[in-house]
Formats: C-alpha cells, structure tokens, sequence
C-alpha cells in the first residue's frame, strides 16, 4: 500500500508541475525554486512532515522533499548550535545528496558524448 501511496502523492506534486508549465508563464527554473520554498514553508510549519509519514518516497523525492529537508535541518541545528544554526543547519541536512548530485552530474559529462548544437 506505501508504494502506492508514495505513487499517488509523488504523481500529484509532478502533476501540479506539469500543469504550472503549461498554464501559466512561469519558466521550469521558477518553477523549481517555488517547490524548493513551498518545501521549506510547509517543513517550517511541519505540515510536510505529514505527509512524509503518510506516503513516503512519493514526498521525499520530489523538490519539495529537498525544502523539507532544509527547514528540518534548520530546525534541529537551531535546537543544537542556537543562532548559528540559521546558516548551517541546511547544508548539513543536505550535503549528501547535493554531493551525490555533483558527482554523478561530473561522472555523466565525462561518460557521455558532446555534441554540437550547430
């Protein structure tokens, strides 16, 4: 049942995507960076988290998860470091897979073939 879950929930943050590029004049990079926000409003305010309970993968993998998972890390560094925290408890809760992305963006250009536009 989780994976299905995790289907519907997943499907209906691309679906909202999908219908933001084509009904409105927004570039996909807006786009992004408006899922990236509302991640984080709904994390600060642990409406997220919710929903992370509810379907699993389905939340956390999309662009809002990352929100998610920025505001969490604010949140609990705040909790630990005090003010400090504002500043690095988001790069702490999301260098791994910021890392991971780097290194498999790098390791994908040097495998794959250039081509010229033109």
């Amino acid at each position: 049942m989780i994976f299905l879950k995790a289907f519907i929930i997943g499907g209906l943050i691309c679906v909202i995507g999908q219908l933001l590029i084509d009904l409105t004049k927004l570039t996909p990079a807006r786009i992004l960076v408006l899922f990236v926000c509302l991640g984080v409003l709904f994390g600060a305010f642990g409406w997220y988290d919710k929903l992370v309970d509810f379907a699993g993968a389905g939340a956390t993998i999309p662009l809002t998860g990352f929100g998610n998972a920025l505001a969490n890390g604010v949140k609990e560094a705040i909790k630990k470091d005090g003010f400090i925290g504002i500043i690095t408890g988001g790069f702490t809760a999301c260098a791994g897979g910021v890392t991971v992305a780097v290194l498999s963006g790098t390791l994908g250009s040097m495998i794959a073939q250039q081509k010229d536009k033109g």
